[in-house]
């Protein structure tokens, strides 16, 4: 069977990294989210994307979950001294990533280009495309009208200001890296990670092309939402913000639903009391500790991503 991944950052890569330990390089793409992409210090920085990829690497901190472990300060603590706001923090280690990325993307590489010669370099057999090689931002608009790309939004507010809306800039100028269609169109099955839908999965589905092809697919996610509280990051505050409804796991499932992407949930044990919703709108709906600890929980949610996916096929 192939598969498909879709990725945003730390919930994203535990699954990525379930789905890789149980599925064949040949069956297995993932495609990651690049709308949090930005420049900072100079520097071309991709935050989900080196994620994904340090977690495959078996590279990344596994007390934040982004990172890379054993990872030193020195250039951080330096700049420190400088009264520089480091707001958002780079490891030396993680410091020579974005260097090379930047220096390659200087040189004319495309960043699809540059995230298979980093994944080769690193050890990472399966393969990992950025959703697009041109410049997409999320932007993330407060009720004061301030425009805060996704990063000062997230790292430099900590998620404080109140959302009014999100745009991703340059979205009309933008198209699929290369393979990332030929992926989904060449997929039997669809997993959309444990993703932020708001920020890490919509810039993928906005790009031409990609909603159409996921309509016509098999598709199963996992909830981000455990106990009506996001697992990592402002998913809740921002269902709240964006909609007025109330955060929930089914609200994430109404969301894919309602673009006609959702044939199969995944939900927590806590949220046990809503697979009779679910199921009643037509998803096939199950439930397990979706709380990826360690590589033996993400390959337990990944293989029942598949259990479902296989007995939705069978059913087609």
């Amino acid at each position: 069977m192939k598969v498909t991944a879709l990725a945003g950052g730390v919930g994203g890569a535990k699954l990525a990294e379930g789905l890789a330990q149980i599925l064949s390089p040949d069956d297995l793409t993932i495609i990651v989210n690049t709308g949090d992409d930005f420049i900072h210090y100079g520097l071309s920085i991709s935050p989900d994307l080196d994620t994904v990829c340090y977690t495959l690497a078996g590279m990344a901190n596994p007390s934040t979950g982004w990172g890379l472990r054993d990872e030193s300060w020195n250039t951080n603590n330096q700049l420190k001294k400088f009264d520089n706001p480091v707001w958002f923090q780079l490891g030396d280690k993680d410091l020579a990533t974005h260097l090379e990325r930047t220096r390659l993307l200087k040189d004319g590489m495309p960043l699809s280009v540059i995230t298979n010669k980093f994944c080769k370099i690193w050890g990472i057999r399966h393969p990992i495309l950025p959703m697009t090689d041109d410049r997409l931002a999320t932007i993330v608009i407060d009720e004061q009208n301030r425009e805060l790309d996704f990063q000062e939004y997230f790292v430099k507010h900590h998620y404080e200001p109140k959302i009014r809306s999100i745009r991703f800039d340059g979205i009309q100028y933008a198209k699929p890296a290369p393979g990332v269609a030929e992926a989904l169109i060449n997929s039997d099955l669809i997993i959309i990670c444990p993703s932020n839908p708001f920020v890490s999965i919509d810039p993928i589905l906005a790009l031409p092309g990609i909603l159409r092809i996921m309509q016509q697919k098999t598709v199963v996610s996992v909830s981000p939402i455990i106990g009506g509280q996001a697992v990592k990051g402002p998913l809740a505050k921002m269902i709240l913000e964006l909609t007025g409804e109330t955060p929930s796991a089914s609200f994430i499932a109404k969301y894919y639903r309602e673009r006609g992407i959702l044939s199969g949930y995944i939900l927590d044990k806590k949220d046990d009391c809503l697979t009779s919703l679910i199921n009643g709108w037509g998803i096939i709906c199950e439930v397990i500790d979706t709380l990826m600890v360690d590589a033996e929980s993400r390959a337990r949610v990944a293989g029942l991503s598949m259990k479902i996916g296989n007995y939705l096929l069978r059913s087609k």
